[in-house]
């Protein structure tokens, strides 16, 4: 196994700027030049994606930006000691030590293992003291493997014993101590990546707790594995720590128990205090406690969730698992239409019905006769079935969101009513959230324990599906289908310079956030309408040509530019811009990425300009996709395929030309960086 660290990649008592991407960028260049690393350009977009999501400024004048991406050939460590602290978002204010861990998408677990032995080597003292006092980048290398070779892989931490016993990301240590008396506590520790906070909020739990004399056992849910807690600890522990940035796996294990929600952060911020708030739990018959579902109530969740992220997340997690079943149906219509012709939509039922392989239809006119209507029939069916979920899936897993698995049923319940009733996707939202929200509030009431294993599988379902749809069917499924009815005929009705203007808005969306949650809301209105299409109204496949088009716009313009003046890009970026072709042809504007986050305010309004463009252009030349992805690799299923080219082309050179020019023109001013050499 190969070094962790090497000279190469410490700088020393230097100036990396003034703001964390200045300083991740650093050392993501030192990971690239050691041939650790494929392109900066990746690495630092992962890397400080991961920045975005939680703030890795730690206290005692530490940072620890980290990732996992797939640019990374080996697992790394890159140091920073500054000679002007930066603000990584520590409460204790800014870091004069920072260390990025790079490691691969797909690394194994012991080099997993010992990047989680480091990072919990990080809240000691001592070593941070002795990696400050270093006077050689040799001398920072033998102190890190000297921590990678003596830190004990334990199964679980307890704080009964020290921290040094902590767990390492394998499940809780049995060291039999006696419990103390203050009460018993387990916690769960879980952070996006895996990698660093997981482990070090476990350790800051572990020694809080032993400070102040409380039994305490933790369960790290991070990439290095996981062992679950016994169930016998889980049903000994007098309240529950969920120390997470994402979902807790088995969380139906602690259900009834007294639950402190909170960011992975605030356990290595503040362990004490969440200590103290889950004693006081213990002792609150009103506290929150784990019913088995996502819990967003509490002070907690709300100092790190707000109600609109709240509901982002939700919405966006509806999306996600309905986009599926569209790409798949949307697909299979446009299959069916290659194969059947378009008469297919009105014979599909009674050929499908009636006729078989050994029974085929009359072929008239189609080029492979009865074989080619049949299967043309077949195809359509299959994916107008498929459609038929996209507001119900949509509904379901909005509710998913919101109340975990309890949500599904009355979620999915909720979707088909709003489907039944005319009401679409603007129903499907609204069925899917009240869905959730009813069956998360009937989770938070305090029923006896003989009770507790029939409210997720029987009662909350039954009483969610209930409230939820018999609202849809008597209040609101009304109001919304004919606010959706008049929504469809407004868009049937754009013409001209009314549709040339909702393009160029849709093409602008694609473009501002290439994948983000912008993008998501302008693919997922445009599919929404894919199942009301039809020969007679064609404006929701126009609707869908112009969102695929811009959306291709972006990796295309980027790796033109790269063509136009290589000068302007780096060797990484050259890179990214010939895999970008691809990507952009393939309809994945998340191609652009690299591009962007190295020179946002460049790359995006450049972007945003193309697309905006090309969007314009497909509505004002009438051009329909009847599939919602694919790019040019769906051509089939694209009318009017030369002049979809000619929009995209025209909007990917509009793109290159404006970021080859703003790169030229717009030169930001170079920050001043102190002249010391970066290896001492």
């Amino acid at each position: 196994m190969s070094a962790l660290i090497t000279p190469e990649l410490v700088a020393l008592d230097t100036h990396l700027g003034s703001e964390p991407k200045d300083v991740i960028r650093r050392l993501a260049e030192l990971v690239v030049e050691s041939g650790r690393a494929t392109e900066i350009e990746a690495l630092y977009a992962d890397a400080l994606a991961r920045e975005a999501k939680t703030a890795t400024g730690i206290p005692g004048g530490l940072a620890i930006p980290h990732c996992r991406s797939s640019a990374v050939l080996e697992p790394t460590l890159a140091l920073a000691r500054l000679s002007t602290p930066v603000d990584f978002g520590s409460k204790d204010g800014p870091a004069d030590l920072v260390f990025l861990i790079a490691a691969p998408e797909g690394a194994d677990q012991e080099h997993l293992k010992i990047l989680a032995k480091l990072a919990r080597s990080l809240m000691k003292k001592d070593f941070t003291a002795a990696l400050r006092d270093a006077s050689t980048a040799q001398q920072i290398v033998e102190l890190v493997g000297n921590v990678v070779a003596t830190v004990p892989v334990a199964a679980g931490a307890h704080a009964a014993g020290a921290a040094e016993n902590a767990n390492a990301g394998t499940g809780p240590a049995q060291t039999g101590a006696e419990s103390t008396s203050r009460g018993r506590i387990v916690a769960v520790t879980a952070c996006p990546t895996g990698i660093a906070h997981t482990y070090m909020a476990a350790d800051s739990l572990v020694a809080a707790a032993k400070a102040v004399g409380v039994d305490l056992q933790v369960e790290t849910q991070g990439s290095a594995g996981v062992t679950p807690l016994d169930p016998a600890v889980i049903a000994a522990a007098d309240a529950v720590i969920f120390a997470v940035d994402v979902d807790v796996r088995g969380r139906e294990r602690f259900a009834g128990k007294p639950v402190i929600n909170a960011p992975v952060k605030r356990g290595i911020d503040e362990p004490g205090r969440l200590i103290e708030e889950a004693l006081a739990a213990a002792l609150n018959p009103n506290a929150h406690r784990v019913s088995g579902t996502v819990d967003l109530g509490g002070a907690s969740n709300e100092k790190s969730e707000h109600l609109g992220q709240k509901l982002k997340r939700a919405l966006l997690t509806g999306v996600s698992y309905m986009i599926p079943f569209v790409a798949g149906g949307g697909l299979l219509i446009a299959l069916g239409f290659l194969f059947g012709g378009y008469a297919i939509t009105d014979i599909a039922d009674d050929v499908v019905l009636n006729n078989s392989l050994f029974n085929l239809p009359d072929g008239g006119a189609n080029l492979l006769g009865g074989f080619g209507v049949y299967l043309g029939a077949v195809f359509f069916k299959i994916g107008a079935l498929s459609m038929g979920f996209l507001v119900p899936a949509l509904a379901g897993y909005i509710a998913f969101a919101i109340a975990d698995r309890p949500g599904i049923a009355p979620g999915f319940v909720a979707g088909a009513v709003a489907g039944f009733m005319g009401a679409g996707f603007l129903g499907g939202i609204v069925g899917g959230l009240l869905a959730g929200v009813v069956a998360m509030s009937i989770a938070r009431i305090s029923v006896p324990r003989w009770l507790r294993s029939l409210m997720p599988v029987v009662i909350i379902p039954l009483i969610a599906s209930i409230v939820a749809s018999g609202l849809m069917f008597l209040v609101l499924g009304g109001p919304i289908a004919l606010l959706t009815v008049g929504l469809g005929n407004w868009l049937n009705g754009m013409t001209g310079a009314s549709a040339v203007i909702l393009g160029v808005i849709l093409g602008l969306m694609m473009a501002f956030d290439l994948g983000g949650p912008v993008n998501k809301v302008a693919y997922s209105f445009a599919v929404a309408g894919l199942g009301a299409a039809s020969l007679a109204n064609q404006a929701p496949w126009q609707i869908m040509a112009a969102v695929m088009a811009a959306g291709m716009v972006p990796p295309l313009a980027m790796a033109l530019a790269t063509v136009i003046d290589k000068k302007l890009f780096s060797l990484s970026e050259r890179e990214n811009g010939k895999a970008a072709w691809l990507l952009g042809a393939s309809f994945i504007s998340e191609g652009a990425i690299p591009f962007a986050a190295a020179d946002v305010f460049r790359v995006i309004p450049a972007a945003m300009l193309g697309a905006a463009v090309t969007g314009g252009l497909s509505m004002a030349w009438n051009i329909t996709s009847k599939a919602p992805h694919g790019g040019m690799f769906v051509f089939f299923a694209i009318d009017n395929f030369l002049l979809f080219v000619l929009a995209i082309a025209i909007g990917t050179v509009v793109s290159a030309f404006a970021v080859v020019g703003l790169k030229r023109y717009a030169v930001r001013k170079p920050a001043v960086v102190d002249a010391a050499p970066v290896n001492a």
